[in-house]
């Protein structure tokens, strides 16, 4: 696989937007049979952010977008290309094209794409294709999900793990690729691990024509099965970017996985060798946001000052599908 065909790509901006209604622990605890040291204890996480129910995806997404192309130093109109990465748009046909209209970007060609909690960086590799083949030159990716709206709230094996939320980055033209290296992976086998499934009943149409009609059932995991996924295949999926980076272990600065669980993050990072101050993590204020987590966490690191242009990160995704996959990306044009 040629991974450094053509002109390369640098990541200029990045943005984030969450909706401003916590929930936590202890107020779900009134909800459902838990608590807050059972949660805390088990995966990290302290509260989540929820959309009410006027907010929509791209009420999320917009604001997360307009942060991330002022800090790229560019004008709307300037973006050409537009990926948004979710499972969960406010129209089945796609919200990419919403975000479009409201963000003004009238030069940009824009379409949604699924890979789940992978969406992000399914989403990166996706848009650093057109760019490198010379096709588009300034993107803007973004991660946002409302998975709210697909959590079966009595359930508290799903239930204390998601949140709602949107992050952005601008991806443009260099003369010096930035994105170093990349490995996606897919196994449709284990499925079922992870879904939000459609279930229809048959309604009869005329004699023998039929048709299902029904709606998306709640979020279903098998959770240990997950974490053992994500625990093996995860190091391996990083090690395999690192290996088509020309990179290694010592040359990371930052490890940027999806913040789903942090027994995960620290299972992957003890694997890796990589100490506990180089991973980030803010899943205790956000639960899981899907394909934004990873933008989120980002655009906060970047904000905050830990993420200097130059640095070295290894970022991962895993989830439904089951997707996995990892890019090793220097920050900002430095």
């Amino acid at each position: 696989m040629v991974q450094h065909a053509g002109r390369g790509i640098v990541i200029t901006g990045s943005g984030s937007a969450v909706p401003t209604m916590a929930l936590s622990n202890q107020e779900l605890s009134q909800i459902v049979d838990t608590s807050d040291e059972w949660i805390t204890t088990r995966t990290g996480i302290r509260q989540r952010r929820l959309a009410a129910p006027p907010q929509s995806l791209v009420d999320l997404a917009v604001p997360a977008a307009e942060a991330a192309i002022a800090m790229a130093g560019l004008a709307v109109t300037d973006v050409d290309l537009i990926i948004l990465a979710t499972s969960t748009p406010d129209d089945l046909f796609g919200s990419a094209s919403m975000i479009q209209a409201r963000l003004g970007a009238t030069q940009a060609v824009a379409f949604d794409l699924t890979a789940a909690c992978s969406g992000f960086i399914f989403g990166l590799v996706t848009g650093a294709q057109y760019l490198r083949a010379g096709t588009y030159q300034n993107a803007l990716l973004i991660g946002a999900d409302i998975l709210s709206r697909w959590v079966d709230w009595g359930d508290r094996r799903t239930c204390v793990l998601f949140g709602d939320g949107a992050g952005a980055v601008v991806l443009q033209t260099a003369d010096r690729d930035r994105l170093l290296g990349f490995e996606l992976r897919s196994d449709g086998t284990q499925n079922a691990c992870l879904t939000l499934a459609y279930q229809g009943d048959p309604q009869s149409l005329t004699g023998p024509v039929a048709v299902a009609k029904g709606t998306y059932q709640p979020i279903a995991m098998n959770g240990q099965e997950v974490y053992r996924f994500a625990v093996k295949r995860v190091p391996e999926v990083i090690e395999k970017a690192l290996y088509r980076a020309a990179r290694s272990v010592e040359h990371i600065d930052w490890l940027l996985l999806h913040q789903a669980n942090q027994r995960i993050l620290d299972a992957v990072a003890q694997r890796l060798k990589i100490p506990a101050e180089k991973v980030l993590s803010n899943l205790a204020q956000y639960g899981n946001t899907s394909a934004a987590s990873i933008p989120i966490a980002l655009d906060e690191a970047v904000r905050q000052g830990k993420i200097q242009p130059g640095d070295t990160i290894a970022a991962a995704g895993f989830g439904a599908g089951l997707t996995w996959g990892a890019v090793i990306f220097q920050w900002g044009p430095g």
